[in-house]
């Protein structure tokens, strides 16, 4: 089944890959959704929203699960290791210790060596009221302890002792970071408030992917099949409505360049995707999910988008329905 963030809560739609309407039910009224994601080895899904960081075991029933900061932007996790990280508004990492088999009886804490990076004072945006998010975090794949986090606005952050200590890693990559993609051991995609980045050091370097395009606002990116999909606009959110916004989607093969790439609703924002079963879900600004499978384009349903567009996500996870019975 698909779980879709919105500006009001999650959503959970069944059938969506199939013609016809899926079955679309409101499962948590959160607020605004930030991410929506699921781990390997841990069952369920996670949602980072402006009320707190919910776990669902089955997509349907939630828990909160008490953050100390109340609006959560983002959330990784390391299953070997036992740990789960959530990111803030103000930009702060937690991190709880878990063994396994609950996710309702741990102790969070703060990574305090993420407020004394050096540019930790520079980290703010008037429009954004001065304050910075923690726009995402993950652990990197197969390095229990080597974590990396993107703030908005303030850069991409990197530790290597699972969040006790960390270095800046923002040289030649725009500090306005709106997601982090980990595609491999060291690799990392950024899509920022000024172009699509790509590191295959973790963050040592940085090389610009989206040269010779307008649009160089980009919300969302994804890897699929080995395919690298990004969706860009000429400006930010605000401008979504405006007949000249010309959203794009932009796919990469080889790491180095981007090329747009159509789709069924080319005036709609792509804000939020995911991959499963050879399929690549993309939901848009203005709620519409749109299924991609062999190079053609789905439409598989739609989900309300009730609130203001600015600063609107629409973040996807996919759960497998044979999996979701099993206990946490």
């Amino acid at each position: 089944m698909l779980i879709a963030g919105s500006d009001d809560g999650v959503y959970r739609l069944q059938g969506v890959r199939e013609s016809g309407d899926p079955d679309r039910q409101k499962v948590l009224d959160s607020g605004r959704v930030r991410r929506v994601r699921t781990f390997e080895r841990i069952d369920g899904v996670f949602a980072a929203t402006g009320t707190g960081l919910y776990h669902s075991p089955d997509g349907t029933d939630w828990t909160n699960l008490g953050v100390p900061q109340k609006k959560v932007y983002a959330v990784g996790a390391d299953p070997e290791a036992g740990r789960l990280y959530a990111g803030t508004r103000p930009a702060h990492v937690y991190v709880a210790r878990t063994d396994g088999t609950s996710l309702e009886e741990f102790e969070w804490r703060e990574c305090d060596g993420f407020q004394k990076l050096p540019s930790r004072d520079e980290w703010r945006l008037p429009r954004h009221e001065n304050i910075a998010q923690v726009r995402d975090v993950h652990v990197m794949p197969a390095s229990p302890d080597r974590v990396v986090a993107g703030v908005e606005v303030g850069g991409v952050h990197f530790s290597t002792d699972g969040g006790d200590t960390w270095t800046e890693r923002a040289e030649g990559v725009h500090d306005d970071i709106h997601e982090l993609h980990v595609s491999g051991p060291r690799t990392l995609v950024a899509a920022t408030g000024d172009g699509l980045f790509h590191s295959s050091d973790t963050g040592r370097s940085w090389t610009r992917l989206d040269q010779g395009f307008d649009q160089r606002y980009f919300r969302a990116v994804i890897t699929a099949d080995g395919v690298l999909y990004a969706a860009g606009a000429l400006a930010n959110s605000s401008t979504w409505e405006d007949d000249d916004t010309d959203p794009m989607l932009f796919i990469s093969h080889d790491a180095e360049t981007v090329e747009p790439i159509d789709h069924l609703r080319p005036d709609e924002m792509v804000t939020g995707m995911t991959a499963a079963d050879g399929h690549l879900f993309a939901a848009t600004h203005r709620g519409t999910i749109l299924v991609r499978r062999s190079d053609e384009w789905a439409v598989g349903g739609s989900v309300p988008v009730p609130g203001d567009v600015t600063g609107r996500y629409n973040p996807l996870a996919w759960i497998d329905d044979s999996t979701i019975s099993r206990t946490v």
